[in-house]
């Protein structure tokens, strides 16, 4: 469930300003960590396990989850923008069409049982934050691809849904590894990162293909590790080894949402 994302993002961690192009790499770093990309995967997770629990406002519950860890992890990475929004109580939605948006979906793929229902709780977890059509598209199209990709859909539907909804298709991988530079936008990372997911072979291809495009590396993992573990499925190593990356308190939340323990 949520451990293709976290994955994504430590694989991706040490890249994000210094980039490669390659797929040749050691997979975990030994320097690697989570950023902000965890973070809030799993702070909209808290929020949607407590709202499907106890019922009460999502979009209330979303804000207070990601600003409680948000507080207790401070300093992981969080954009200028969304650390202004994060560390103030007064802040109201910014009109952001950041990739921020799209790299804490993953859980809402795996809560909602349709796609009308995925996209709602989409747009209620991500405009609290990140209001602006293209932020709401690109973690709309995320969210709805770990669903497809959870529902057993193959990767030719799932590139139709989305070629048809919401983004024309991107270059290639090999294209990309060549010409594509960082950017922090929705529309400039999610087409990329579903890119990646399409042309790959497995879990772990699936990320090195992430990396080796350059870009926001650990943001661009994140996304492309959220639709591969639905796709593909992780290794149980895999998922041992990140986490002795993952803080006890972030662990707790993971394990009970991956236990469907609310």
């Amino acid at each position: 469930m949520l451990w293709g994302a976290i994955i994504g993002d430590i694989v991706g961690s040490i890249y994000e300003f210094s980039n490669i192009k390659t797929k040749k790499f050691p997979f975990f770093p030994m320097n690697g960590y989570i950023t902000d990309d965890s973070c809030m995967t799993i702070a909209i997770a808290d929020a949607l396990m407590k709202w499907k629990h106890d019922g009460g406002d999502l979009q209330q519950l979303t804000i207070q989850s990601m600003r409680q860890i948000g507080f207790k992890h401070p300093n992981m990475g969080y954009g200028f923008g969304f650390a202004k929004w994060l560390f103030n109580k007064e802040s109201e939605p910014y009109n952001s069409w950041g990739n921020g948006a799209a790299m804490r979906i993953s859980a809402v793929g795996w809560i909602g049982n349709s796609i009308p229902e995925v996209k709602r709780l989409s747009y209620m977890v991500t405009s609290v934050s990140h209001d602006h059509i293209e932020g709401i598209k690109g973690a709309e199209a995320t969210a709805v691809c770990v669903y497809l990709a959870r529902m057993g859909k193959d990767k030719n539907e799932i590139a139709k849904y989305i070629t048809d909804n919401y983004y024309d298709w991107c270059s290639s991988v090999a294209e990309l590894q060549a010409n594509y530079s960082w950017d922090g936008s929705c529309q400039g990372t999610v087409p990329q990162a579903l890119q990646c997911f399409i042309e790959s072979t497995s879990f772990e291809d699936a990320i090195r293909n992430a990396i080796s495009i350059g870009g926001d590396s650990d943001t661009i993992g994140a996304i492309t590790g959220a639709v591969a573990g639905a796709y593909y499925g992780i290794p149980k190593e895999m998922i041992e080894t990140a986490r002795k990356y993952v803080p006890d308190d972030l662990l707790t939340i993971i394990d009970k949402f991956e236990k469907g323990d609310y």
